[in-house]
């Protein structure tokens, strides 16, 4: 099975076991409604027509939110997977920004040519690729590296070819159907693109803007089941980070910019290396702050002290830290 980076389900590594890891804060999936609306993440299936800044402005009305905003544009006419994060939770949406991207796309080749042409061509573009974004894009037009992670034809019909693609952030499908096009020797251009996966976040767990309205006017007449199951804890950006849980002692110090050390860190995933993003967590699964490694895994588990993680971005408001079951 195709899988983007992250993806690997990475194992717990116990440093130190807790005394009593029940005693301070609450899990995300315990959060109430205005919580979630102050500090949470929707997984919007974007419909053909408007951009996603007028799907976040959309949200933003339909919530009565301060501020909703996108981890990535979509171009209008592309559907899918549009992670769409709340008030504080923006914070969030640059580290999505970098996350891998899956999707479908029907390519349509402008002259027949035979499936085995076309199955060996395309294989040529798994791996490291160059490209240049297209004319109508918001960045500069120069030639940058990306990687295509896996490239699965799945039907061929005559001139038109269905394909799943796993890539890398600001990778370009209608360049690369270009690219594809060119290299055949006959043209081709990208005919419908559907994002199916972001991190992740995919198109099992998405909702319309009518699901999220709907559900929103059920809040209001007392009834949180639907918009609970919408709305999403921010943590949820951060699953395919690999992770580090620390003692509820040292959450004081990392919220008010302190460096975290060995001896505040009681488990830890497996395959951290040097310099990897890593999100550091409460005992009950709350996002305090993401970070870059100082040491590897093995390092953690082997030494006593030293620095774990520095160049911080802190998501934990400090005023939660003033009540043993505060809200984030």
């Amino acid at each position: 099975m195709n899988k983007l980076p992250y993806e690997k389900e990475l194992g717990i590594l116990v440093k130190k076991n807790p005394e009593n890891e029940d005693n301070f804060g609450k899990r995300p999936d315990e959060r109430s409604v205005e919580e979630l609306l102050d500090f949470g993440i929707i997984n919007i299936n974007k419909l053909q027509g408007p951009t996603s800044h007028q799907v976040s402005d959309y949200v933003k009305k339909i919530l009565k939110v301060k501020r909703a905003g996108h981890s990535g544009t979509l171009d209008p006419n592309v559907t899918g997977v549009l992670p769409i994060a709340l008030n504080r939770g923006t914070r969030i949406l640059k580290i999505l920004l970098k996350s891998g991207k899956e999707y479908i796309c029907l390519m349509h080749v402008h002259k027949e040519v035979s499936e085995k042409e076309i199955k060996k061509v395309m294989k040529k573009f798994v791996g490291k690729i160059k490209q240049k974004p297209p004319v109508r894009s918001a960045v500069k037009r120069v030639e940058r590296e990306r990687e295509i992670y896996y490239l699965e034809i799945l039907e061929i019909d005559k001139q038109d070819v269905l394909f799943k693609v796993g890539c890398e952030a600001g990778t370009y499908i209608r360049t690369l159907c270009f690219a594809v096009g060119k290299e055949l020797k006959v043209g081709a251009h990208m005919q419908q693109l559907i994002r199916i996966k972001v991190a992740r976040f995919n198109d099992n767990n998405w909702a319309s803007l009518h699901d999220l309205k709907d559900a929103y006017e059920d809040y209001k007449e007392s009834s949180e089941d639907k918009i609970k199951e919408i709305i999403l804890p921010v943590e949820r950006a951060v699953e395919y980070f690999p992770k580090i849980w620390v003692f509820d002692n040292c959450l004081k110090s990392l919220c008010h910019g302190a460096d975290l050390n060995i001896p505040g860190v009681s488990r830890l995933n497996e395959g951290i290396e040097k310099e990897d993003l890593v999100a550091v967590m409460t005992l009950k699964n709350e996002l305090i702050c993401v970070g870059k490694a100082e040491m590897s895994s093995k390092e953690i588990m082997k030494k006593n002290k030293g620095r774990v993680i520095t160049e911080k971005k802190v998501f934990m408001q400090k005023i939660y830290l003033e009540s043993p079951t505060g809200s984030l």
